[in-house]
């Protein structure tokens, strides 16, 4: 089965392409504001996401749109604390998640998926993570992975419940980041209960083993630091001896160990790069005089990691766009600005870990359907017959979400219907048995000649159609001589 998914805050396209890798998911919708961010992702998916998730119009276009799955990597952003009495309405307004919360409500996903950083579990005394969880689980009605409830009816979580870290997913960068999946009570019932499992871990692939296997050889000159920046960077970082301010100073793989790693790339167009530095002696640099740098060259051999290899560290490049072959096509739109690259791919998530989560995800909705599946058959094994009201009662489904499961059932002849009288009743399949669904006419044609009438409130009830479809079945019945129709909308077989 394919899933659809919705991407909001879609930034250049990351959450959706992990999904995406695993073949089991397809985008339908996309929003994002930022020009640039929308520029790139147009020329990567050639879709153009420039939507506001917070404006009336998208979100009755999310209504409008069929769809399995809601993604967003939104901002963090505090909660007014008088949210648990009245509610995420009142708690989160003015915020991004308020936003994501009312279209989850309009339209009730199978599921959700939402990443952030993972200062969201401790950020405002964690009153925003308790208020996310609060909404989630209560208002929205889904089931949060990795989100226990004790003896008292409290929520119970911690920081390991919901941060991954990317270094542990086959990328070298220290990436600590929260990511919440949940999934829909009213979806899927009771079955729901089943999901006890952790988000992964980790997984066992090694995309890029450290960082010196994502570095590029023989730069552009420009990408090594001025002599006179790099004896500042020294002095401040003796004078706050990383004090945590904030201002930090690394060289990654210099004295590092066997495996160095990345620290986190921040979203700041390029600043902060100074926190990974890269040991790289290039013959005939030190002491070169660039008309951008204010004084010569350094001598060490130290530069700034080049917009490739932060896109390796995340996934993109190398990985995330590579086909079959093994041929790359990942690529920035043509005049995309060196600031633009860092900031994009700082601001972005790691396409290894999301795949992951999306590989888990398919997982949890294999288990959460094979359960509802495995249910109606031990019905069908125990029971002459059973009706959809027995299905909707067992695994606490609505009559369509029953209806689905059964007419998936039926179609791959594990089941059968029959008819008797104004009850549709489901059986174990055999072959010898007399099936149904009839058609249509047959059916509506079998009531009416056992009952000599039959009404447009009658045929919906038997075929579980809309009035307006029951008018147009039986005014084409009538037309072919089928059906005679009488007064008061009552309608007879004909003679």
């Amino acid at each position: 089965m394919e899933y659809k998914t919705i991407d909001l805050c879609a930034g250049i396209g990351g959450i959706r392409r992990g999904f995406e890798m695993t073949k089991k998911f397809k985008n339908v919708l996309s929003a994002e504001i930022d020009d640039a961010a929308c520029a790139t992702y147009e020329h990567l998916f050639n879709e153009n996401p420039k939507n506001d998730l917070t404006s009336e119009k998208f979100k009755k276009l999310v209504v409008q749109t069929d769809y399995d799955v809601l993604l967003a990597g939104f901002p963090c952003q505090a909660f007014s604390r008088i949210g648990k009495k009245l509610g995420f309405r009142d708690a989160t307004r003015g915020t991004i998640f308020f936003d994501i919360a009312d279209i989850i409500s309009r339209t009730n996903p199978r599921a959700i998926f939402l990443e952030n950083v993972d200062n969201l579990v401790s950020h405002d005394e964690g009153n925003t993570i308790a208020t996310i969880i609060r909404t989630l689980e209560d208002e929205l009605e889904y089931r949060v992975i990795g989100v226990t409830i004790d003896e008292d009816g409290n929520y119970v979580y911690n920081r390991s419940s919901l941060v991954r870290n990317s270094k542990d997913f086959g990328v070298p960068q220290n990436r600590p980041r929260a990511y919440i999946m949940a999934f829909s009570k009213r979806k899927y019932g009771n079955a729901i209960k089943l999901l006890n499992d952790e988000l992964p871990l980790s997984n066992e692939k090694v995309i890029f083993k450290d960082v010196n296997s994502v570095l590029e050889q023989d730069v552009d000159d420009h990408y090594y630091m001025a002599q006179g920046y790099l004896d500042t960077l020294k002095k401040h970082k003796e004078r706050n001896h990383d004090n945590g301010n904030g201002f930090g100073y690394c060289v990654v793989n210099k004295n590092n160990g066997t495996n160095p790693i990345a620290y986190t790339l921040l979203a700041t167009g390029g600043s902060g790069k100074e926190r990974n530095l890269i040991y790289q002696p290039k013959n005939g640099v030190a002491g070169k005089k660039l008309p951008r740098k204010k004084t010569v060259l350094n001598s060490e051999g130290i530069r700034v990691m080049t917009p490739v290899e932060w896109g390796r560290l995340q996934g993109f490049i190398g990985y995330g766009f590579l086909d079959d072959e093994g041929t790359e096509h990942f690529s920035f739109p043509e005049k995309t600005t060196d600031v633009q690259k860092y900031k994009q791919f700082g601001n972005s998530v790691s396409i290894p870990v999301i795949e992951s989560m999306a590989e888990f995800m398919i997982k949890c909705f294999e288990k959460l359907e094979n359960e509802q599946i495995d249910v109606i058959y031990a019905l069908a094994e125990n029971n002459e017959f059973f009706t959809k009201k027995d299905v909707m009662e067992l695994l606490g489904l609505n009559q369509t979400q029953a209806g689905n499961i059964l007419k998936k059932l039926v179609d791959k002849k594990t089941l059968a219907r029959v008819s008797k009288g104004k009850t549709t009743r489901y059986v174990k399949y055999r072959e010898n048995i007399q099936l149904s669904p009839y058609s249509y006419e047959e059916k509506v044609m079998q009531y009416a000649k056992e009952f000599q009438v039959i009404t447009n409130k009658e045929v919906q009830n038997l075929l579980e159609i809309p009035a307006k479809n029951a008018n147009v079945l039986l005014s084409n019945m009538t037309n072919k001589g089928l059906l005679f129709r009488m007064e008061r909308g009552k309608y007879t077989p004909s003679s």
